[in-house]
């Protein structure tokens, strides 16, 4: 069943254009020049019920603003979108109690308060009963094992335990729709690991719809079987996490440990990306793969050889690069 339903979903701003110099400032004074930005440009998404998906896209894509809009924070300029049947920007309280947003960047807790009071704050804000708010309380503070902390205030705490306690304000009224901008931000590698840890054994035994946006792709592979990736406000891919790599790479990585002494020059196949002798790795074409293969074993002598696909990261950079790239080119282009 189809949890989140969103058709043709637009944002568009309208954006004053300073102009440079004394003299065009004071003219903008009586005659400004605008232009439209389309933060969002005709999104169609499509969520089921129990899905943990990553929403990823270069900076400005317009990740955050369909969060926003999902959330009921911000209005569209066109389109549709229903969250458990919901029309966000209705902001009607009875789905307000049945979603969560967490923003990387921003504190929904007080900085000088203790964590628990900010809490039982949520508890009255969100009508929580008195047991029920206690045992979810219990349960998220022994997961992500913070019970010693939350007397402690806000402003103490290490930007991992910040992050943890964002989550246990989040979950407290136990919402059957998280989304979750940018968690991990500026976490060190233990800390990401401990989040990404929790956040999949939570979903798992709660069976939340996850919408999930980060920068991070080792949060991606953590949690997300599926993958949407946006561009210039568009889907540019909705599908697996490997079809990602099968679709946008059409590289392969090579790694050959020679038996012999004799080091051949194997970049005649391609780029060398490591070479640590006896060991050389090489990225070659996709479709030169067995070329490739069949040439060297051939020729040489092998004690071992692997073929793997490039990086995630490697895969995903090179989109948003090509994304900024087109986008740079349209804006300069002129009329022939």
């Amino acid at each position: 069943m189809s949890i989140i339903e969103v058709k043709q979903l637009t944002k568009s701003y309208r954006v004053y254009k300073k102009r440079e110099g004394l003299r065009e400032s004071v003219k903008g004074i009586f005659r400004r020049q605008y232009e439209e930005v389309h933060a969002v440009a005709g999104v169609d998404l499509s969520v089921q019920e129990g899905e943990f998906v990553a929403f990823l896209g270069p900076n400005g894509a317009g990740k955050t603003t369909t969060l926003k809009l999902l959330s009921g924070v911000i209005n569209p300029s066109s389109g549709s979108a229903t969250v458990m049947g919901f029309t966000p920007w209705q902001r009607k309280n009875e789905y307000r109690r049945r979603f969560a947003l967490v923003m990387g960047q921003k504190n929904q807790l007080w900085w000088d308060l203790p964590a628990r009071d900010s809490y039982r704050l949520h508890q009255q804000i969100y009508a929580v009963p008195e047991s029920d708010f206690k045992q979810t309380l219990d349960e998220l503070t022994q997961l992500l094992d913070v019970g010693r902390l939350l007397s402690q205030p806000v402003r103490e705490l290490s930007l991992g335990e910040r992050m943890k306690m964002e989550l246990i304000a989040a979950l407290l009224h136990r919402p059957d729709v998280l989304f979750l901008d940018e968690p991990t931000i500026g976490l060190d590698v233990i800390a990401q690991h401990n989040i990404q840890q929790f956040l999949k054994y939570y979903q798992e035994k709660r069976r939340m719809t996850v919408l999930l946006t980060s920068h991070y792709m080792k949060d991606v592979a953590a949690l997300c079987k599926r993958v949407v990736i946006i561009a210039r406000g568009m889907i540019q891919y909705d599908g697996s996490l490997s079809g990602v790599i099968d679709q946008f790479s059409g590289h392969k990585l090579l790694t050959f440990e020679f038996a012999d002494t004799r080091q051949p020059d194997l970049s005649v196949f391609g780029e060398i990306v490591e070479e640590t002798w006896p060991k050389i790795q090489v990225r070659v074409s996709r479709s030169q793969v067995p070329r490739v293969l069949a040439e060297v074993l051939r020729d040489h002598p092998i004690e071992d050889v692997s073929v793997e696909d490039v990086p995630l990261e490697e895969v995903i950079a090179t989109m948003f690069r090509d994304s900024v790239i087109k986008d740079n080119s349209l804006a300069t282009a002129t009329p022939s």
